[in-house]
């Protein structure tokens, strides 16, 4: 009986290590990485937005290239407007143009330079040299004359004082000291050419002594027979938007020629071929599918886009009637790739612009209307290009409003992780707590079944004792 009482009472707690707790940031943190799961294919959805407007924006930016080039062939004053002169002798005479001045050609002779007028002195031994008292009456072409007086009043009573008073008077001439072997001079060259500006010097007290070394007279000019004077040898408004420039005289005609820059023309021509091919390679590079790829282009199979590019195929295939057959870009060794891309034969379009420039200009402008290759791009990729109705503006405005949306449901979402994780927090704390508590709480259960068990082991000997008695 006795032997059956005397077990020792204690709860088992092998295998639990109830001293340390548990790790409870580690546990919020874990719950939080499984609760997050979800936010990956929102992500990945934000990134594909995001992927989506870059590549709107950069063909965007391409578009308004391609405008920029397409209008500088629509501009009627632009590069296919620029015009260049030639002449067949330079030594006469050279010639420049500007945009607008009419193709052909035109003779000039000259047969006798404008001149300007001049004045000098003879020498004295030095520009501080004084000059006698006096005075000397100064006239410019019909001008009124007008009386320089020299004396120390005036602080003019030398050559070097006397150039700079004639300087700041505003006599129509510039006046200036010239030093040599013989000394100084004093040298007068009127501000105005030909007859106009012609010197004359009278009545001169000075002691000085003036001699006018060139008489200002007119240019003699024919142009297309037609006898001209001209009081400067830089001549405009003779051929119109032309500046005659005479170097020499001859007595044998010069012809000027006048015919389109082919060169501004080409220039601009292949500036709007690369701009195109920009646009057309960006949109390539969109709808090109790679079988098994990790990921595809962001704007496979936009019908924006598509649109865009279905309207540029229509535009580089517009075509005009007649134009001395210069009426698609074929015509002008411009060809379409089968890639939708332009390529440039430069020898066909050099062709084209030296036999019939005219009829190349008006290929891309028409002139006197809104048609014309050049025209109808323009008009067309200002609606493209629209800002509100342009169909990239629009397909990017829906991108991000789908992405703001995304934005805030990732942001509710991971705010709502966060509120849960506080709650984890505490809820794993309050665990960790108790289990750091058990251990004691253990301690003094065992404490009190070894006391009862003690207790009952003397009891049960006791019993034993009474009852041998």
């Amino acid at each position: 009986m006795g032997n059956s009482m005397g077990y020792g009472l204690s709860l088992n707690t092998t295998g639990l290590d109830l001293n340390q707790g548990i790790d409870v940031e580690q546990v919020v943190e874990d719950l939080e990485q499984a609760a997050e799961a979800p936010l990956t294919p929102l992500e990945t959805q934000e990134s594909t937005y995001t992927s989506q407007a870059s590549a709107v924006n950069n063909i965007n930016s391409l578009m308004g290239d391609l405008q920029t080039a397409v209008q500088a062939l629509q501009d009627p004053l632009g590069a296919l407007a620029q015009t260049t002169a030639t002449s067949s002798n330079d030594s006469v005479v050279t010639a420049t143009s500007t945009s607008g001045a009419a193709s052909g050609s035109d003779s000039v002779t000259v047969n006798s330079l404008a001149t300007t007028s001049a004045y000098d002195t003879d020498a004295v031994a030095s520009g501080t040299t004084a000059i006698t008292d006096g005075s000397f009456t100064l006239q410019v072409g019909s001008n009124s004359a007008q009386t320089i007086d020299v004396n120390s009043t005036n602080n003019n009573d030398t050559l070097d004082s006397l150039a700079s008073y004639i300087n700041s008077g505003n006599y129509g001439v510039t006046a200036s000291v010239v030093t040599d072997a013989n000394g100084a001079l004093l040298s007068l060259i009127s501000n105005t050419s030909g007859a106009p500006g012609n010197l004359t010097i009278s009545d001169n007290t000075t002691g000085l002594t003036f001699n006018q070394t060139v008489t200002g007279a007119n240019s003699s000019i024919e142009v297309n027979g037609i006898p001209l004077n001209t009081t400067s040898n830089t001549v405009t408004g003779v051929i119109p938007d032309v500046t005659l420039t005479l170097t020499g005289t001859s007595s044998s005609p010069a012809t000027i020629t006048v015919g389109t820059d082919t060169g501004q023309t080409t220039t601009a021509i292949n500036n709007f071929v690369s701009a195109y091919n920009a646009v057309i390679q960006a949109i390539n590079t969109q709808f090109t599918y790679t079988q098994g790829a990790s990921s595809q282009p962001p704007l496979l199979g936009d019908a924006s886009l598509q649109a865009v590019q279905q309207s540029l195929y229509d535009d580089v295939n517009y075509a005009i009637s007649g134009n001395s057959g210069i009426n698609t870009l074929a015509s002008l060794g411009i060809n379409l790739q089968s890639d939708g891309t332009l390529e440039v034969d430069s020898g066909t379009l050099d062709s084209a612009l030296a036999s019939n420039s005219s009829a190349v200009i008006n290929f891309f402008q028409e002139a006197g209307s809104t048609t014309g290759f050049a025209n109808n791009f323009s008009n067309n990729l200002t609606d493209l290009n629209d800002p509100t109705t342009g169909p990239l503006n629009l397909d990017l405005q829906g991108i991000d409003q789908s992405e703001t949306a995304l934005q805030d449901q990732i942001t509710q979402f991971q705010d709502n992780i966060t509120q849960q994780a506080q709650i984890w927090l505490q809820e794993y704390s309050q665990v960790n707590s108790l289990l750091q508590t058990l251990p004691l709480e253990l301690e003094q259960l065992n404490a009190e079944l070894g006391n009862i068990a003690g207790t009952s082991s003397s009891s049960s000997s006791s019993s034993s004792s009474s009852s041998s008695l």
